[in-house]
């Protein structure tokens, strides 16, 4: 009976070693070997390719703004190559990387696809005089070439697809694998072979051949789209992205592919047929639902300015109440305040893009484009120190500085960088200047009131903080556990509270009315009250009062300084923003407070083109007779009348201007600083449209560095810089401010 089962045991193990023969073609062996690599190995390896694929989809970061790629993936051109495993099978480099336990540690989704593609063909390949018999080792070719495509190793790929063309002619996989072999191609930058290729499959064997799947037709078409796309033969990429988008199997790449061809259909400004494309991205249920809540944004992009934009409208407010759309908020709050500012109404549209600035997942890039929106609204109501803020906080978020729009951006926040500079030198100084001319009486009434509204500030900004550390954890009651967050069982809220009291009023005695100045010593009188003083001089009358100039040529030097900025707002409202009606307030402003003798017939002049410009005959008239009458002598006066003579500005031959400026240059260079800015501020008008225009310019700042304060001499030459920053003279003012500035 013992020897019975021991034979038995034999028999049946060597039958087991015989199927697991992968030399012995038999049906056994055949079974086994397909039945092991299906299920077990290449399931391992599929699952990881799996695994992969959904990673990408998940994890990959698009640019919404700007036209997606067809696959969303992105190859790193200089990607250090994966470890290699060895070389000891058919194909492209099969071999076991089960001996190095650190590679194997490390091993991505793909890798871990590719390892496993490489054990099925090793341990389950049934090459028997030439032929394979494991009907399972075709896919596995297919996966390992797929998994090296997505390591970007698309050499050892296109060895792996060729080798099952070669040997699984066949196969029903292979029209899948041309397709796999095509896309490598298009990585290596060979498009034509590419384009070749899958042509001949989806339309000549489609054609002459039993009908290729769905899936099939969908992959080679968006395969032949990626091709033309990097050709940039866009018109063919978007008819067969419209092909591959007939059937939606693939629900990740359809939904992508619709998202693409509509993006192509915005580029062309053919908004019926993006819309078209957004809609049936919108209604596709399967799709991912990145893709849905994005195509319902570009549907508003794409809507007409008519009762369509209101039902969008309206979607988009139906969007944001639901709880599963918060990360895209701020592009669907921008898209509202877009729509509504089509509409005009612009309140609407500010309030918008704040809440999409406020979105808790609010993304850079899309901060860029709704500080810009705000900035542009800003511009255009002529806010423009606000408008400057706006473009300020695009270019710290912006990181592609290289980008066109931002460096358009850049350029306007520069051109306007001159006129915050000279508002800010007229508002100090107009503050400072009427200060200095109140009475005492009035001085001290202005500042108690300011110090009263500092300290009632500090106070509520002390005890915010307060309450924030006292009771930001607690649960509402002052159970054991809770006991120590309360305020005053905190030690640290309670030293924290003494800090901010001590700070602000000093040492106090506890009695009524301790809020008083004559309360504010305990103890050693002498030496608390220094404390306090040291400590809040911010709150110490005389601090301030002391700081107010009473010496008049301190007084008269901040009032030239003054008219000074308003005459060259003027000329920037004028000459680089076009805005007659802020010029003209400036000039005119300056004009009624006495300035210096050498810009009344400047700002006489410039007011006259204001009015001329803007059709006030009688104003214009105004200015002129002043010019006519107390400065008949002018080239001015000529010009006005004489307007076609040959010194009308745009027809001032170049060797004049030459002459005339070396006629300055030499003022300048006798050290007769402000006879030098008196002829340039003379002439500059009569050269508006020369090219040495930035010459006199620059002389003209570095006459009022000789003889003027520094921040005089700095804002001369940021004007230089600002206005002419393409000229040598800008570049040269530029580099003198930065070294200034040092």
């Amino acid at each position: 009976m013992k020897n019975t089962q021991k034979i038995i045991i034999i028999f049946i193990s060597s039958l087991a070693i015989y199927a697991c023969s992968t030399k012995k073609d038999t049906i056994i062996s055949r079974n086994y070997h397909a039945l092991t690599t299906k299920y077990n190995v290449l399931f391992n390896g599929k699952e990881a390719f799996r695994q992969g694929i959904e990673g990408i989809n998940n994890q990959y970061k698009d640019d919404w703004f700007q036209q997606l790629p067809i696959e969303p993936i992105q190859f790193e051109e200089d990607k250090i190559a994966i470890p290699k495993f060895n070389n000891s099978g058919p194909g492209a480099g099969f071999g076991s990387s089960n001996n190095n336990s650190e590679t194997k540690k490390e091993l991505t989704t793909f890798e871990k696809a590719e390892d496993k593609a490489i054990k099925a063909i090793q341990k389950h390949g049934m090459n028997i005089d030439g032929m394979e018999h494991n009907r399972q080792i075709d896919d596995a070719y297919l996966l390992l070439g797929k998994s090296r495509y997505y390591s970007q190793r698309f050499v050892p790929a296109v060895e792996a697809f060729n080798y099952v063309i070669a040997n699984y002619p066949n196969a029903n996989l292979i029209a899948e694998t041309k397709i796999w072999r095509a896309k490598a191609a298009i990585r290596m930058d060979n498009e034509e072979r590419a384009v070749e290729t899958l042509k001949l499959l989806l339309v000549v064997r489609d054609t002459l051949e039993a009908n290729l799947p769905d899936e099939i037709k969908e992959l080679g078409n968006t395969a032949l789209a990626m091709a033309y796309v990097k050709v940039d033969s866009l018109q063919k990429a978007k008819k067969h992205l419209q092909l591959a988008t007939r059937t939606l199997k693939n629900r990740a790449q359809a939904a992508r592919n619709l998202f693409v061809l509509g993006q192509m259909y915005s580029k062309e400004n053919k908004k019926d047929s993006a819309t078209m494309v957004f809609q049936k991205l919108a209604n596709f249920k399967k799709a991912p639902y990145k893709y849905k809540i994005r195509a319902n944004i570009e549907l508003a992009k794409n809507a007409p300015n008519d009762s369509t934009a209101a039902l969008v409208l309206e979607r988009l407010k139906e969007l944001i109440k639901i709880r599963e759309n918060r990360p895209y908020l701020d592009g669907l709050y921008y898209q509202i305040g877009v729509l509504h500012q089509n509409k005009d109404s612009i309140q609407l549209a500010i309030d918008n893009y704040n809440k999409s600035l406020r979105a808790k997942d609010a993304g850079d890039k899309q901060k860029t484009f709704t500080y810009e929106k705000l900035g542009n609204l800003s511009f255009k109501a002529d806010a423009y120190q606000k408008a400057s803020a706006y473009y300020d906080s695009v270019l710290q978020i912006a990181k592609d500085t290289l980008n066109l729009r931002i460096r358009r951006i850049k350029r306007k926040h520069r051109n306007l960088a001159a006129l915050i500079k000279f508002e800010e030198v007229v508002t100090v100084n107009d503050s400072i200047v009427s200060l200095a001319l109140m009475s005492e009486d009035q001085q001290k009434d202005f500042f108690k009131n300011y110090i009263t509204k500092l300290k009632k500030a500090d106070e509520d900004a002390a005890q915010l903080r307060l309450n924030q550390l006292a009771f930001g954890n607690t649960g509402g009651g002052l159970s054991g556990a809770d006991k120590g967050n309360w305020y005053f069982y905190n030690n640290q809220s309670l030293s924290f509270g003494k800090a901010e009291f001590q700070k602000i009023w000093g040492t106090r005695k506890l009695e009524d009315n301790w809020r008083w100045a004559e309360k504010a010593t305990i103890g050693n009188a002498v030496q608390d009250s220094a404390k306090v003083t040291k400590t809040n001089s911010k709150y110490d009358l005389d601090t301030y009062l002391s700081a107010i100039p009473t010496d008049e040529n301190v007084i008269d030097s901040l009032k030239i300084q003054r008219n000074q900025a308003l005459y060259e707002l003027g000329l920037i409202y004028k000459e680089q923003f076009k805005n007659q009606n802020l010029a003209k307030e400036r000039l005119e402003r300056v004009a009624g407070l006495q300035p210096e003798k050498e810009l009344i017939l400047p700002i006489n002049w410039h007011l006259y083109q204001i009015y001329t410009n803007l059709g006030d005959v009688d104003q214009a008239d105004k200015f002129k007779n002043v010019i006519l009458k107390d400065y008949a002598d002018t080239k001015f006066a000529q010009i006005i009348l004489n307007p076609d003579a040959i010194l009308e500005e745009n027809q001032v031959e170049v060797t004049e201007v030459e002459k005339v400026y070396k006629e300055i240059y030499y003022l300048y260079k006798d050290d007769k600083f402000e006879e030098t800015i008196t002829k340039v501020d003379e002439f500059l008008p009569t050269i508006l449209n020369s090219d040495l225009l930035p010459k006199f310019e620059l002389l003209k700042a570095f006459a009022i560095g000789k003889f003027k304060d520094k921040e005089a001499y700095k804002t001369a030459l940021e004007f230089v810089a600002v206005s002419y920053g393409n000229t040598e003279e800008g570049k040269k003012a530029r580099e003198i401010v930065a070294r200034l500035e040092k």
